[in-house]
C-alpha cells in the first residue's frame, strides 16, 4: 500500500510548482493469488498485483482533465499532474465533476481488515480436495471444468487539495466450483456454487462442495416443461442478477441520461409489490467486500431504493446529487467519466404476506436457480427480458429438473406481481436475498 501521506505532500508540492489549486487522486492496488485444477492435477497458478492511480486537475476555467498512472513517486505524480492539467483545457464545459461535499466528512467505519495470506501450496490442496469430494459425490459427475480458489488483500486511498484523505484495506477469500455430468443417452447437466469470506481460514468450503453436489445431483433426473404460464420462484442468485440487470431504474446516472426506466419524477410512485424492499447497503454486515469510501471520497452508507414497493431513492454521484437536488450516496467511480453503480443490494420482506408460501406444500411451480445469457437476454430500456434457466419444476416438495427452458417478462410487471418473500436472506457476491414468488411468467419449454 502506497504511503497516503507521502503521496498526499508530494502531490501537494507538485501542484504548487505547477501552479495547480485544485485536484484529487484516487488509488488502488489488489495483491491476489488464485489456482485451478483439473482432474486430481494443478491446472492454473496465478499471481497478480494490479494497482492503478486516478488524477483530476481543475484549471482556472473549471474545467477537468483525467489521468492514470502507476507510478506515484514524486516524478510520476509530478508527470501525472501536469498532463491532467493539460488535458483539462479539453474538458467538457457542461456538468462539470466537483469535489464532493462529503468527500472531507469522517467515517462511521474504518476499514482496516486484512487476513494473513495462505501459500500458494494450501490453496492448491484445499482445492484438489474439493473436486475429488464432488466428483465422489454421484458417479455420473465426471468433471469440475470450472474452479477457482483465491485470495486477495485490497488497498485503497482518496486525497484532494481540500485536505480530504481517506485510506482502507481489507482481505477476501472466495471459492467456486461448477460440475458437469456425462450419462449414457442423457444431455450433459451441471451446476455450481460460490463461497467468499475474509479469509481462506473461515471460507466454508463444505458447503460449496454440498451445493455444488446436491444442485447437480438434482440435475440428472430432467424432463420436458410444457410451455405456458407458471408461478415462478426466483432464487436469491437468480433475482439478484435481474435486478442488477435492470439497475437502470434506481441510476441517477442512467436518468440523467434518459437511459432509465425512470424519471426523476418517478420518486414516491409504486413499482413494486407493498411486499419489496430493496436497498443498497455498502456496510451491511453479510457485505466481505465492504468498502467504506466510494471512488469520489463519499461516504458510503444505507440507501433505500424501494421501499414497500414505492420507489423511495435513486444512487447518485455528487455530480447527479447537484443536478438532481439530492445527496450524493456513495456510489461513485471516478475515471474519464464519473459513472455510479451498486455496491451490495439487500432485498427484504417490508410486512408480513397473506399467506405463507413453501415449495414443500405448492403444486406446478417453476424454481428458477439460475438465469443465464443476461447479456443478450435483457432490453434494459424497454424493460423486457427473455432468458434461458437452470432451474426445476416443483410439487409437493418434489424438485424434477427442467430439461430446456427460457422465462420472459416485463420487470416493471415482474416488481408488481410479487406475492411472497421469504423471511430467510442467502448471501450471494451481489448482495443478500431471500427467494422471491412471482405469481405468473411465461415460461417457453423446449419443443
Amino acid at each position: 500500500m502506497p504511503n497516503i501521506n507521502r503521496i498526499a505532500t508530494d502531490a501537494k508540492e507538485s501542484a504548487a510548482q505547477l501552479g495547480i489549486r485544485k485536484f484529487d487522486i484516487y488509488g488502488s492496488t489488489a495483491d491476489q493469488t488464485s489456482v485451478q485444477v483439473d482432474q486430481g492435477e494443478p491446472k492454473q497458478v496465478k499471481a497478480s498485483n494490479l494497482s492503478g492511480v486516478i488524477v483530476r486537475v481543475w484549471n482556472e476555467d473549471n474545467t477537468m482533465g483525467v489521468t492514470t498512472t502507476t507510478d506515484v513517486d514524486p516524478k510520476g505524480l509530478e508527470l501525472a499532474l501536469k498532463t491532467a492539467y493539460e488535458a483539462s483545457f479539453f474538458g467538457v464545459k457542461e456538468n462539470v465533476p466537483d469535489f464532493s461535499p462529503e468527500a472531507t466528512v469522517p467515517l462511521d467505519k474504518t476499514l482496516d481488515e486484512k487476513a494473513p495470506q495462505a501459500p500458494v501450496s494450501q490453496l492448491l490442496e484445499s482445492l484438489l480436495q474439493a473436486e475429488k469430494e464432488v466428483l465422489a459425490a454421484h458417479p455420473a459427475i465426471k468433471g469440475v471444468p470450472y474452479n477457482s480458489l483465491a485470495q486477495r488483500d485490497i488497498d485503497k486511498f482518496y486525497l484532494n487539495s481540500d485536505g480530504a484523505m481517506r485510506t482502507e484495506s481489507h482481505s477476501l477469500a472466495s471459492i467456486f466450483l461448477y460440475s458437469k455430468t456425462e450419462e449414457e443417452g442423457k444431455k450433459p447437466r451441471s451446476a455450481g456454487a460460490f463461497r467468499v469470506s475474509r479469509g481462506l481460514d473461515n471460507l466454508d468450503i463444505n458447503g460449496c462442495i454440498k451445493e455444488t453436489a446436491e444442485k447437480t445431483i438434482s440435475h440428472l433426473n430432467y424432463e420436458k416443461v410444457q410451455s405456458g404460464k407458471y408461478r415462478v420462484v426466483f432464487s436469491p442468485e437468480a433475482f439478484l442478477s435481474l435486478l442488477g440487470a435492470f439497475s437502470n431504474l434506481f441510476n441517477a446516472q442512467s436518468i440523467l441520461d434518459k437511459q432509465s426506466l425512470s424519471t426523476p419524477d418517478d420518486l414516491g410512485k409504486q413499482i413494486a409489490s407493498p411486499l419489496l424492499s430493496v436497498c443498497d447497503d455498502a456496510l451491511h454486515p453479510a457485505n466481505i467486500g465492504a468498502e467504506a469510501f466510494d471512488g469520489e471520497g463519499t461516504p458510503t452508507r444505507r440507501v433505500s431504493i424501494i421501499e414497500n414497493g414505492i420507489l423511495a431513492g435513486f444512487l447518485h454521484s455528487a455530480g447527479t446529487a447537484k443536478r438532481m437536488n439530492a445527496k450524493p450516496t456513495g456510489n461513485a467511480n471516478i475515471g474519464a467519466k464519473v459513472s455510479v453503480s451498486p455496491n451490495f443490494y439487500h432485498v427484504f420482506a417490508s410486512q408480513p404476506a397473506e399467506q405463507e408460501l413453501s415449495l414443500e406444500t405448492v403444486e406446478n411451480v417453476v424454481f428458477i436457480d439460475e438465469l443465464q445469457a443476461l447479456h443478450a437476454g435483457v432490453k434494459s430500456l424497454q424493460g423486457s427480458f427473455s432468458l434461458p434457466f437452470d432451474g426445476w419444476i416443483v410439487n409437493n416438495g418434489v424438485k424434477t429438473s427442467i430439461e430446456s427452458a427460457t422465462v420472459a417478462g416485463d420487470f416493471l410487471e415482474l416488481l408488481k406481481s410479487i406475492i411472497f418473500v421469504e423471511k430467510e436472506a442467502k448471501l450471494s457476491p451481489s448482495g443478500v436475498c431471500p427467494k422471491i414468488w412471482v405469481d405468473e411468467l411465461s415460461i417457453t419449454g423446449e419443443s
